[in-house]
């Protein structure tokens, strides 16, 4: 967005000619640079650029995804899963390159002032789930929103949700996470007005395979409003709720 809003306003200014505003516009949406075909025109479609998935890419190959993305200006760059020792290697490389270790998330580039309609709640029932609400939070602020944090608020103690009444009624979508039995959606999506995202994380003991027993919940939740994303996928719920909450 930003590489073809300069290349226009060059063309305004008379800075380009329309042949050469042409010529620029016309270079690939992608760049092929072997370990990956980097999409730089993912802003223009989505609203946002590409995001890097972490996971199962070595320290090398995120580092030449991120340093094609700076030279064409296609920042900032979310890198999602990335663990520790990865960061630090690709840090030697781009030192600018922010690292996250509460959400696992990495950021190259200035995070973006908030321009949503209206706050994005993230909730945790537990503190064991803060590392997929830290993948959301970061990815909701990184998306340009502003994010209200409430962690340790789950229906084992339901004092401590009620506690936060206010913030629930004032966010335009929730993000709710919760392992275990996963009851926390259900209990926000009765008491909310706004759209519920429901997170089930893998944390709990041998009878929740995983995450499994809470995303069972979190599907078969009685209260209306409630949708529900893969087990551990804070980015996917805090881009969904990224788009609700820049509808007009």
């Amino acid at each position: 967005m930003d590489f073809c809003r300069e290349i226009l306003e060059d063309l305004k200014a008379g800075r380009l000619s329309v042949e050469e505003a042409a010529l620029k516009l016309k270079a690939e949406p992608f760049a092929d640079i072997g370990v990956a075909k980097v999409d730089f025109h993912r802003k223009l479609r989505k609203g946002a650029q590409e995001v890097i998935y972490g996971a199962g890419k070595t320290a090398e190959q995120i580092t030449a995804i991120l340093q094609a993305m700076k030279e064409r200006q296609a920042l900032p760059v979310l890198v999602t899963r990335l663990e520790e020792e990865k960061a630090a290697a690709i840090q030697q490389q781009v030192p600018e390159f922010i690292y996250h270790p509460e959400g696992k998330v990495g950021i190259l580039g200035d995070m973006p002032v908030p321009d949503g309609k209206g706050k994005i709640l993230v909730l945790t029932a537990g503190t064991s789930d803060i590392p997929v609400a830290e993948e959301a939070a970061l990815t909701a602020q990184f998306l340009g929103n502003e994010v209200v944090r409430c962690y340790d608020a789950g229906v084992a103690g339901l004092h401590r949700l009620l506690a936060h009444l206010e913030e629930i009624m004032e966010a335009r979508v929730i993000i709710a996470i919760a392992g275990m039995e996963g009851a926390l959606p259900s209990v926000v999506g009765g008491l909310a007005s706004c759209p519920v995202l429901a997170v089930p994380t893998s944390v709990g003991y041998g009878a929740s395979f995983g995450g499994v027993s809470a995303l069972l919940s979190m599907l078969n939740s009685c209260a209306s409003g409630v949708s529900v994303v893969n087990i551990d996928n804070g980015f996917g719920a805090a881009f969904q709720a990224s788009l609700i909450n820049h509808l007009s």
